[in-house]
């Protein structure tokens, strides 16, 4: 068994696992994108991601990498979260690393789910290994944001965002929607861009009834490359016709309503019940939770995003200034939290802030 002289090693590797483990993102989920190197003699001999959803997890992959075997009984595993030790869709990584001898494996963060939790860091030092629990914990915790959310809030990490002119409004009125029915884009391309980036990273992508009347959204991936979100829709009473883009099918869709009527509903889309005289944001919560969904990307309109802040419930919200002015519209939702960063994106200004 070899040992680290210098600590802040341990350091180095771990920041590895977290670069590798965003490899995984919107493709992984509902797993955590975790991410596990092994090292032998302070060199980097195998490395590994989560595969997407249902393939071998980042240890199988670090470990399946390294080309001589030989080595692993004298290496150390780091990973970004406690390997897991039970029977999912896959055999328990534990069972690989005691398999091969590894003496030593260093953990970012113990694992909240139910079935992990510590047992697999009890299952590595009962066959021996030395386990070294903590290393870069707060990073780690960051990374894997969307999977805790999930575990320990019960629910999916929220995403708000939105667009607002110069003058503060969301969108043009109604009267002006009339006369110009075709989506009005208040952002430039690459900030376009960008949000199809962030669709294709989280796991699902919630709208409300308005917002597709308006606008016949599809919600897909299109000016980048990436998984398409499942579709999340409120529609209290079953106003979107049928020929509509969000209900074509092509896409798991969940919609959110008050009519029980199963006779209304299209066979290929998910229908979920829920009471709209009371605060709908825990509920949706509550039953995406139910489905697994370990993030959910709110893109609007201002009554739905308003409707999230009301209620206390989003960890993030990215919103973009653009260089128009309307003078009058929807006015652009109000909200209060830690601003975390302002970047420009051409003429546009992108704001990013936390739920402190």
């Amino acid at each position: 068994m070899f040992y680290f002289c210098d600590v802040n090693i341990h350091e180095k590797y771990m920041l590895r696992c977290i670069q590798l483990g965003k490899k995984g993102l919107g493709t992984a989920a509902p797993n955590p994108m975790v991410g596990c190197v092994v090292v032998h003699k302070n060199k980097i001999i195998g490395e590994g991601f989560t595969s997407p959803y249902g393939g071998a997890h980042a240890e199988v992959n670090a470990i399946n990498s390294v080309k001589d075997k030989e080595l692993l009984s004298m290496a150390a595993l780091y990973v970004s979260l406690e390997p897991c030790s039970h029977f999912g869709k896959t055999p328990p990584c534990t069972n690989l690393i005691i398999e091969h001898k590894i003496p030593e494996v260093f953990i970012g963060l113990q694992d909240p789910h139910d079935k992990v939790s510590g047992k697999g860091i009890e299952k590595l030092k009962a066959s021996g290994c030395e386990v070294t629990i903590g290393v870069l914990e707060k990073e780690c915790r960051i990374h894997h944001k969307r999977f805790l959310s999930l575990q320990e809030k019960k629910r999916p990490y929220l995403i708000l965002k939105w667009a607002e002119t110069q003058d503060g409004f969301i969108a043009p009125n109604t009267k002006a929607r009339k006369k110009t029915p075709e989506p009005v884009w208040i952002t430039n391309t690459y900030s376009k861009q960008l949000v199809h980036k962030w669709r294709s990273e989280e796991q699902a992508i919630l709208v409300g009834t308005n917002t597709i009347l308006e606008d016949n959204p599809k919600l897909t991936v299109r000016s980048w490359e990436g998984k398409h979100p499942t579709r999340v829709i409120l529609d209290k009473d079953l106003k979107i016709p049928s020929g509509f883009h969000v209900l074509d099918k092509s896409i798991q869709t969940i919609v959110f309503t008050q009519i029980a009527d199963s006779s209304k509903y299209m066979d290929g889309i998910d229908y979920e019940l829920i009471d709209f005289s009371a605060p709908i944001g825990k509920q949706i919560c509550s039953t995406l939770y139910k489905h697994s969904i370990t993030s959910l990307f709110i893109e609007g309109g201002s009554k739905t995003l308003q409707t999230f802040i009301n209620e206390g419930l989003w960890d993030e919200a990215r919103v973009f200034k653009g260089s128009t002015n309307f003078k009058s519209g929807i006015t652009s939702p109000k909200i209060s939290g830690e601003l975390l960063e302002t970047k420009p994106i051409l003429s546009d200004t992108l704001s990013i802030f936390i739920n402190d």
